[in-house]
Order: structure tokens, then C-alpha cells, then sequence
């Protein structure tokens, strides 16, 4: 079993940042590849970005250029750095890994608005 826990998120405003944390209770992030999605009010879960166990990255059309994933195996925390956020941003985001089965961490909500 392993647990994943969000946390980062909050209220800010168009063009601001912010950095999303996702913590595993278990020393394999080295071994796995991490995904952050997002899902917002009405609309389906989306991916967003993903790192592979090697550091290969994935962005979404929407994430490109503006969003920085990456992880630190010492600390099994997975991280997006959300820059130029707008409020089409706006969404809960979880981050998933794979590992024997799919585990989905809680959610961390991220609201974009002036």
C-alpha cells in the first residue's frame, strides 16, 4: 500500500504561482513514474504532467511552458511548479502513481480567480 498526500494549493490570482507537493509514504518514486491530473467543476480528469523514474517529462498543451514538474527521491515528494497561472488552471489536483495498482493521492484544490 502506499499513500499519497497533496498539499500547495490555494486561492491566487491570474498570473500568479504556486507549488503543489505530492508525498509518498513509501521510498519508490525512484522506481515509478509520477502524474499529476487535475479535474475541474463539470469537466473530466485531465493528465497534466508526468515524470518517468529516469526524469523524462510529459506536459499537457495547456501546462507547456508554464508548468515545471520534478521530483526529489530523497524526500519521495513529487513537486509542480505552476507559474502564469489563469483561471482556466482552476481545478482539484491529484497526483497518481503506478505501482502494482493505481493509487490517487486526495486532492489539493487550486483556485485562480481576481
Amino acid at each position: 500500500q502506499v499513500q499519497l498526500v497533496e498539499s500547495g494549493g490555494g486561492t491566487v490570482q491570474p498570473g500568479g504561482s504556486l507549488r503543489l507537493s505530492c508525498t509518498a509514504s513509501r521510498s519508490i518514486l525512484s522506481i515509478v513514474t509520477m502524474r499529476w491530473y487535475r479535474q475541474a467543476p463539470g469537466k473530466e480528469r485531465e493528465l497534466v504532467a508526468s515524470i518517468s523514474s529516469s526524469g523524462t517529462t510529459y506536459y499537457s498543451n495547456s501546462a507547456k511552458g508554464r508548468f515545471t514538474i520534478s521530483r526529489d527521491n530523497t524526500k519521495n515528494t513529487m513537486y509542480l511548479q505552476m507559474n502564469s497561472l489563469k483561471a482556466e488552471d482552476t481545478a482539484v489536483y491529484y497526483c497518481h502513481i503506478f505501482y502494482e495498482m493505481d493509487y490517487w493521492g486526495k486532492g489539493t484544490l487550486v483556485s485562480v480567480s481576481s
